[in-house]
This record gives structure tokens, C-alpha cells and sequence, in this order.
């Protein structure tokens, strides 16, 4: 079994956006209140693009997290799609593991854990800047009460539990929403998912994890961008999750938002460690990898079903631009 060392990808929930200025001062932004008002019932989601080459087309569905809590999608377009596809392919992933085994694997989570940490028992106040910690103050005390031990932990790893938190408080969920629909209509159609991943292989996890908990982060940025997520745009991020679950192109491409896990992951990626890996710009890796699978599907397949974060889809530099300009004919939904 695959052991996946998340404790070297940190938080790569990969998209793209811009990035937005953080606030000067924890009086400067104050955690604001809002009511959680989030769409319910049964909902479409959004309509699907498609990519021709010839007489193939290829099917995308752009996906967003989060999303509301207490939807239903109703699927039946894409489960429509892929009961006529050739092929199926995977969200787009960063996949950084090593093929040891699974109780092997196992003896490797203690490690692992630690990694959350700061190295050498240092807590969030010895690591932030004074100014950043008392913005996270309060909100440490809103989402995590007397929790001391989110305070022991590295700040893209603070941060993230943070934002994780927030999400669900404002009635949001990561997950569980397309994977199993596409999982399943797959199934029955008696097709395999295609992976799209770029792998990265650590020959020696054990040694790799001690030397990642020695491994200082830069990621204070990341930890800004993060706390302005959750004091900012919970609200947005509420407000583009509706606008997913009834199919509002528009209000998406009205509404971007910016993108702190691409921050964080870079604290990651610039370090001599992940050079040493091999990883360079992951989004950029895995967009390249995504392409390339694209243009194979469509030169093979009649019918194939994708999904992509809707942030690439609407981005004006993103893959179905570049496929555009290879003389692909897109029409959007």
C-alpha cells in the first residue's frame, strides 16, 4: 500500500487564484460575524464543459471546496456522461510516497505526527511575529477554546486546522460530494479512474521524515493568508459554494478568492529538502501532467469525463486556455 507522507505535501488542496494583501493589525480586523446562510435541498451544480478534437469530446466538470453542507447534487448530467465515456480521469494530484508497505507504513505515523510540530518544542509565539499572533489570538480562543496543543504546531499547520474549523462552523464541508458520485458511475460503467498525478518517490520515508522535522518552513505568509480566509471571506467562500450548487457560472467568475494553500504549499516547495525530492512549482507539475493526459484522451477516446478545481477552469491562463491555444475547440457551459 501506498504511504502517503503528508507531512511533506502540507495542505496542497491545489488551485490557483490571486493572493490578497493581509490586514496591518489585529484592531485593523476584527473577526466579523456572519449569519450562516447556505443553499439546502436539491440543487444542479454547475453545467459542464467540453474540449473537441475531431469527433471526440472530452466532458469537465469543475469542482469547488467547499461546498454546502446539507445539499443534495443532482448528479444526473454527469452520471449521464460517464455512462457513455471511454475513460474517466482523476482529480489532478501531487502525490509524494514511497511503496514500503502497509504495516511498515504504519510505524512511520509517529513520525509523521511529530511532523506537525515546530522543531525543538517551539510554540506558535516563538515562531510569529508578535503583530500575526495576536491576530491569531482570538481566533485560537473562538475555534479551538483551551486546546493548547494547536499551539505547539508548525503555522501552515495551525492555519489550516484553523480555516478547517471555520468552514464547517459557517454550515460548509470539504468533501464527499463529486468523488463518490464519479466514483460510483465509474464503477458501473466498469471503468477504472485514470490517475493524473505527479509522483514524487522518497526512496527512504523514515530518513525523509527525520530530516522534514528538522526542516525550518517559511511559512508565516501562508499562516497570514489562512487567518485572512477566516476573518475576511468565509462569507465569500459561502457565497461561491452557492453559487456552485445551483450553477452560477457567473457569480463564481465574479467572486475569485485567494488562494492560501498555494501559499502554504510554497513554504514547502522552496525549502532544500523539497528540491533535494525533486518538487519544483507543483500546481505548475500538475496542471503540465493534467494537459498532457487531456490531449492523450482526446486523440483516443470519444467520450471521457474529467473534473478540475473551478479555479482553473475560469483562470485566463489556466489549462483550457492552453488547450485552446493547441487549436482544441472549448465550449463552456
Amino acid at each position: 500500500m501506498r504511504t502517503l507522507l503528508a507531512a511533506l505535501a502540507l495542505c496542497a488542496g491545489l488551485a490557483h487564484a490571486q493572493t490578497a494583501p493581509a490586514p496591518a493589525s489585529a484592531e485593523d480586523t476584527p473577526v466579523r460575524e456572519h449569519e450562516a446562510v447556505v443553499v439546502t435541498g436539491v440543487q444542479p451544480g454547475p453545467g459542464l464543459w467540453k474540449v473537441r478534437h475531431g469527433g471526440n469530446t472530452l466532458w469537465i466538470l469543475g469542482t469547488l471546496t467547499p461546498l454546502p453542507k446539507d445539499f443534495e447534487w443532482l448528479s444526473r448530467d454527469v452520471e449521464a456522461v460517464i455512462g457513455q465515456a471511454d475513460e474517466v480521469l482523476g482529480a489532478p494530484s501531487l502525490v509524494v510516497g514511497s511503496d514500503i508497505g502497509f504495516f511498515r507504513g504504519l510505524t512511520l505515523l509517529p513520525a509523521a505526527m511529530k511532523a506537525r510540530n515546530n522543531p525543538d518544542g517551539a510554540r506558535l509565539r516563538d515562531v510569529l511575529p508578535p503583530a500575526l499572533y495576536a491576530r491569531w489570538q482570538p481566533l485560537k480562543t473562538r475555534y479551538f477554546g483551551n486546546d493548547d496543543d494547536i499551539e505547539k504546531r508548525r503555522p501552515a499547520y495551525a492555519a489550516t486546522e484553523l480555516y478547517e474549523k471555520a468552514i464547517r462552523r459557517a454550515g460548509l464541508r470539504t468533501g464527499g460530494i463529486v468523488g463518490p458520485v464519479v466514483a460510483k458511475a465509474a464503477k458501473r460503467r466498469g471503468l477504472k479512474i485514470t490517475p493524473v498525478q505527479v509522483k514524487i518517490a522518497v526512496a527512504d520515508p523514515r530518513t525523509t521524515l527525520r530530516e522534514f522535522n528538522r526542516t525550518p518552513l517559511n511559512d508565516i505568509e501562508c499562516f497570514a493568508r489562512m487567518l485572512d480566509r477566516v476573518e475576511l471571506d468565509v462569507a465569500t467562500l459561502r457565497d461561491r459554494a452557492n453559487a456552485w450548487a445551483v450553477g452560477d457560472i457567473d457569480a463564481l467568475r465574479a467572486q475569485p478568492v485567494p488562494n492560501a494553500y498555494q501559499t502554504c504549499m510554497n513554504a514547502f516547495s522552496e525549502t532544500a529538502l523539497a528540491k533535494k525530492l525533486g518538487i519544483g512549482d507543483p500546481f505548475v507539475q500538475v496542471r503540465e501532467a493534467w494537459v498532457a493526459q487531456a490531449r492523450k484522451s482526446l486523440e483516443r477516446n470519444a467520450v471521457t469525463f474529467a473534473t478540475l478545481p473551478m479555479t482553473d477552469l475560469l483562470a485566463p491562463d489556466g489549462p483550457l486556455e492552453r488547450l485552446r491555444a493547441l487549436g482544441y475547440e472549448i465550449e463552456a457551459p
